[in-house]
């Protein structure tokens, strides 16, 4: 049904110009013809749903019209591209006959904010288009700014994440133990990755370990290996977790769960940087930086005698704390706008973001599961949500008392100011003159707002 074929109608560009992405089989020349003069409007036309997803990877839109798009035969098809591009608020123009298939009514009660029936309405459509993309607006929420080409994989632009940031990438940059401390689902694994990632040892293997989640009996031929006859049942040798991070970086989680008579092994390991297999009596050499993690105190551990002394003094060279959720509660419309497209493909197709009070909760919860417990309330709000918004009951939390109105306006106001600081940051790439020109104020006025809230360059 649709050709391969990419074709564009720009209308001048201007301040106060709105961008829509159509996709049409009959080309750029069926918009004119089939909708009229779109004037305000920058439109882009594309005539594939191939070309669709290529031209939303690189540009941004708010609002998307299907011209003569549906068939029986591309019904899956067209379903499966509007469930990955949800966030994209779609209008459908469709001849009378089309509406008559089910399946048809279907996607446009599922995935569509509205639909026009040939002939169109130009005036009726013009105004559909600005209330969706002043909808669209209402609900937009910036994108996480620090994204993958920017070397780094946290999410988030408060203090307390941008420190944690540039710690990383000092400590990726030398070869030493490094001790990650931090409340349980803070995200200590995340670091520890992302010191790889950043070290000159990212092209070799991360092994990651739970020392908690081994039993106690097999922990040290999981972590050293063993040789042929070494114990009943070893028929052959059996590389450890250890030796396999060859050239890497091996993860220890949960270190403070190691029991006492491991320690001494893994002591000798950090010293000489060699291991003895479990029946072995050759040493082997391993080449690997050992990261460790733990969220409870272990100087306390230490002084309760359940972990040794000179392995922490080893382990801590260049200890790190990462921030529970708590301490940067200004990263969390960032971290639900991220949960919610990573998990997009499990919801129902009528579900579109979060309530307002829904929001407003998220905010005053304490988060003792830090954002690992965001995370799977998200997820499971997302699978359990039944109308359009995700509430608070989806999300298994208690409603919080709301502030006095003027209050609450005045947090808005401010919430939506810095939110649009970020996210014009974040598509002019951190090019301050560029963010300006796209909100409309000067340079000076940009800094002082980016001053005002905290927002870094």
């Amino acid at each position: 049904m649709v050709s391969d074929t990419v074709a564009t109608v720009t209308s001048e560009q201007g301040r106060g110009v709105k961008r829509l992405l159509c996709i049409s089989p009959h080309g750029a020349q069926a918009v004119p013809e089939r909708c009229g003069a779109l004037d305000g409007w920058d439109v882009c036309t594309v005539t594939s749903f191939e070309d669709a997803a290529r031209t939303l990877q690189q540009q941004r839109f708010l609002v998307g019209v299907l011209l003569d798009c549906f068939d029986e035969g591309c019904a899956q098809q067209l379903e499966q591209f509007l469930a990955m591009h949800w966030n994209v608020q779609w209008v459908g123009i469709f001849e009378r006959r089309t509406l008559e298939s089910i399946s048809c009514r279907h996607l446009v009660a599922d995935y569509l904010c509205d639909y026009h029936t040939a002939p169109v309405d130009t005036r009726l459509l013009k105004h559909t288009l600005g209330h969706v993309h002043g909808w669209a607006k209402l609900r937009e929420r910036p994108a996480p700014v620090w994204s993958a080409k920017s070397g780094s994989t946290f999410t988030g632009e408060s203090a307390a994440i941008c420190k944690l940031r540039l710690q990383v990438a000092r400590l990726a940059s030398v070869g030493a133990p490094v001790l990650i401390c931090g409340e349980s689902g803070s995200g200590k694994e995340l670091v520890a990755q992302s010191i790889h990632d950043q070290s000159a040892r990212s092209t070799g293997p991360f092994v990651a370990i739970n020392c908690g989640a081994m039993p106690s009996n097999l922990i040290q031929s999981e972590l050293f290996g063993y040789e042929r006859g070494a114990f009943t049942g070893a028929t052959k040798e059996k590389v450890g977790l250890i030796e396999s991070a060859q050239h890497g970086t091996i993860f220890l989680d949960e270190i403070a769960d190691l029991p006492l008579e491991l320690q001494v092994n893994l002591l000798r390991f950090l010293q000489e940087g060699t291991i003895y297999r479990v029946g072995g009596t050759r040493s082997i050499h391993v080449n690997a930086r050992v990261v460790a993690a733990s969220h409870v105190n272990l100087q306390d551990a230490v002084k309760q005698g359940k972990f040794r002394e000179d392995l922490f003094y080893r382990m801590n060279v260049l200890p790190i704390t990462v921030p529970p959720l708590r301490q940067r509660v200004e990263d969390l419309p960032l971290l639900m706008e991220e949960f919610f497209n990573t998990f997009s493909h499990e919801k129902n197709p009528q579900l579109k973001g979060y309530s307002s009070a829904a929001t407003y909760a998220i905010t005053r919860y304490s988060w003792p599961g830090n954002v690992r417990e965001l995370m799977n309330r998200i997820r499971r709000a997302m699978v359990l949500a039944e109308g359009r918004l995700i509430t608070v009951d989806d999300l298994g939390l208690d409603s919080p008392a709301v502030p006095a109105r003027t209050e609450v306006l005045t947090d808005s106001r401010d919430s939506a100011e810095k939110h649009a600081v970020i996210a014009s940051l974040s598509r002019a790439d951190r090019n301050v003159s560029q963010a300006a020109r796209d909100l409309g104020v000067s340079r000076m006025t940009l800094y002082r707002l980016m001053e005002k809230h905290g927002v870094r360059t």
